[in-house]
């Protein structure tokens, strides 16, 4: 019988993040502010048929996700120049 051990070394490293990990997650957070604003949409009408409030929210959260998808793919596409 063989024995799974986990590999400490690796998951437990006292390291911070880097400055460019970190400059790499700050352009990413108008991405992940947009995913939760949609997520935050989505649950909201779970358990309850949209109202027409509730879809011009969901519109404008799809609508701010994808401009920031498209922002932050067309920075990486410019080089980080824009």
């Amino acid at each position: 019988m063989k024995l799974i051990v986990a590999a400490t070394e690796a998951v437990t490293q006292d390291s911070e993040p880097t400055a460019a990990e970190l400059a790499a997650i700050e352009a990413e957070m108008p991405v992940i502010t947009a995913e939760v604003d949609l997520l935050d949409a989505q649950i909201a009408i779970l358990d309850r048929v949209p109202t027409e409030v509730d879809e011009r929210r969901l519109r404008r959260a799809r609508r701010r996700l994808l401009d920031a998808r498209t922002s932050l793919a067309n920075r990486d596409t410019l080089g980080g120049a824009a």
